[in-house]
């Protein structure tokens, strides 16, 4: 038995998903037997996943207004990253794996042991909503899911991304056919593949090079055939009318293809903007810290001169010192008089001996006082130094990283020299000044927007 896979991003209308709603095309009858995964409230995932890493973020910075209230709120009026993103995949179609059917049934024993290994291989995609759907035509699962990155240099050190997230599970973007989604869902589709391969299921190929399509190419796909179809079965004297409508369809192909390109190059400025905001946030931290190392410098250099002022009293401590150590040994107040022929010894140790012994008593004490507290002043001042040189020793390391930094920011305007060069400069400065006015204009309309209120 063979069948195919069809893989495609979905719209992500969790309300959808888990029949809060029902669209036309829904068999409510049958909808007790879908099967529900998960359906965690979408912003407790976000508690869950970031309140730890923009906890760190804030408190790492210096300036209140860059702090971020509510991370939820900051993504869902991100212009580069999507609150979450949605997957539907589906084996075979209505005529031979249609739900009310055995092969529908099948079918969906084959989804729910796919799904059983979906978050363990992919760990940076953490699915909070995933339903099998069996009251439509064809079996079919959504999965949507919040992809993250973790040690990211910008930003929160976990962050929203998707191409980030694919990227750390191996998926390196190449070409714009081959993006890191599109081989995602090539992987993921050859992971099914495997799994009906227990259910002796073959995956049927059917030679195209759309791989990976969008619910827009799909249906601009499913049109095509029917062009196709329509070609075959028109009479002879509708031929014209026919090829109308084939140059209708190639005109909407180019269209798109303008449209997608023109999209590309939007999103390209869009992150060079990023860029540039980041540029200056950066310049001015340097700035700052510029600002701060020019203070604390004053700081150590006034230090400096005092520490010297105290190396230069004690150096005429030490000269006073020696000075009066040499007046002890040769002053003759200091020296003992030769006793008197007459003189009876308790005489001349009464007015000479003890008189004198006093008096060196007390220089003594003077000096061993004077000594101590020298003693003291080294002490403070060993420690004063240490402490400076440390502080040196930061400064100079606080340097070199500010100037791996400005290296860092020299790279990025040489980026933005490379896209200039690449599209134009004039070109680039007038879909920026486009941007410009659009988010202008956005910030005017600006409306509430929709948000998906989930609970399990």
């Amino acid at each position: 038995m063979e069948r195919t896979i069809s893989g495609m991003m979905g719209k992500g209308s969790v309300n959808h998903n888990t029949r809060a709603f029902n669209a036309k095309n829904v068999d409510t009858e049958r909808s007790i037997y879908n099967v529900e995964f998960c359906h965690t409230d979408i912003k407790e995932v976000y508690h869950e996943l970031f309140d730890e890493a923009l906890e760190r973020y804030n408190a790492k910075q210096k300036r209140s207004d860059r702090k971020i209230d509510n991370y939820y709120e900051k993504i869902r009026q991100s212009k580069q990253e999507k609150l979450f993103h949605e997957v539907i995949l589906q084996i075979g179609n209505k005529d031979d794996m249609n739900a009310k059917s055995k092969e529908g049934e099948l079918a969906k024993e084959i989804l729910i042991d796919f799904m059983q290994d979906f978050q363990r291989r992919n760990p940076n995609l953490y699915v909070f909503s995933a339903h099998l759907h069996m009251d439509e035509e064809t079996p079919h699962i959504h999965i949507d899911f919040v992809p993250f990155i973790r040690n990211s240099k910008r930003g929160l050190d976990i962050r929203v991304s998707l191409k980030g997230a694919l990227a750390e599970q191996g998926f390196k973007g190449g070409t714009r056919g081959a993006t890191e989604w599109n081989q995602w869902i090539e992987s993921e589709k050859q992971e099914l593949s495997r799994v009906m391969g227990r259910y002796d299921v073959q995956w049927k190929q059917l030679g195209t090079h759309n791989k990976h399509l969008s619910v827009l190419d799909f249906e601009k796909q499913e049109r095509q055939k029917e062009v196709e179809q329509l070609e075959q079965t028109l009479p002879d004297n509708k031929v014209e009318l026919n090829n109308i409508l084939y140059q209708q369809i190639k005109a909407e192909e180019k269209t798109e293809q303008i449209r997608k390109e023109g999209e590309t190059i939007r999103q390209e400025v869009s992150e060079l903007s990023a860029e540039s905001n980041w540029l200056k946030e950066q310049t001015e931290i340097l700035t700052e810290d510029k600002e701060k190392l020019l203070s604390e410098n004053e700081k150590l250099e006034n230090q400096q001169k005092k520490l010297q002022q105290e190396i230069n009293k004690m150096v005429q401590s030490k000269e006073i010192m020696e000075r009066n150590i040499h007046a002890y040994d040769e002053d003759a107040k200091w020296q003992l008089p030769e006793p008197g022929a007459l003189m009876s010894a308790k005489a001349y140790r009464d007015k000479n001996a003890v008189p004198l012994v006093e008096k060196l008593k007390e220089v003594v004490k003077s000096l061993t006082i004077k000594c101590v507290q020298l003693a003291e002043q080294v002490k403070k001042l060993i420690v004063k130094v240490d402490g400076q040189q440390k502080q040196i020793s930061r400064l100079t390391d606080k340097v070199m990283a500010q100037s791996d930094t400005i290296d860092k920011l020299q790279e990025k305007v040489s980026d933005l020299g490379r896209l200039e060069h690449y599209f134009g400069r004039e070109q680039v400065r007038s879909i920026v000044e486009q941007s410009k006015a659009m988010e202008q204009a956005e910030r005017k309309n600006k409306r509430p927007k929709r948000t998906f209120e989930m609970s399990r």
